[in-house]
């Protein structure tokens, strides 16, 4: 994965959010993410396909379901910069995090 891809991808302001979201929270699915961020699914979906082709998240499809996380193998100073947005980063975090909490009807997360 080359840098250059990382960058493009955290220099837009909702995928900031959607990655210090992951972070913070974990696996989250797209219904989630859209409530957490108060924005509409295709934009949504859109910003994630970025996220993923950069190799930052991982999918996993549960029937009609698809979770995202933060991959598992992501080199330390990639992991440094998603820590960062969770902790202090993104000002939208709070607000963010507010609304995921206040989504009702969420999928249930069974292990993978």
């Amino acid at each position: 994965m080359k840098s250059q891809a990382i960058f493009d991808v955290m220099s837009d302001s909702t995928r900031r959010r959607i990655l210090a979201l992951l972070v913070a929270d974990g696996e989250l699915c797209v219904c989630e993410l859209t409530a957490a961020l108060d924005d509409i699914q295709p934009k949504i979906s859109r910003h994630l396909s970025v996220i993923r082709d950069s190799g930052l998240v991982d999918v996993r499809r549960r029937g009609t379901w698809v979770f995202y996380r933060i991959a598992d193998r992501l080199p330390p100073w990639q992991r440094d910069m998603l820590d960062a947005m969770r902790d202090g980063a993104v000002l939208e975090l709070t607000g963010d995090q507010a609304r995921l909490k206040r989504m009702s009807a969420r999928p249930a997360r069974i292990a993978a």
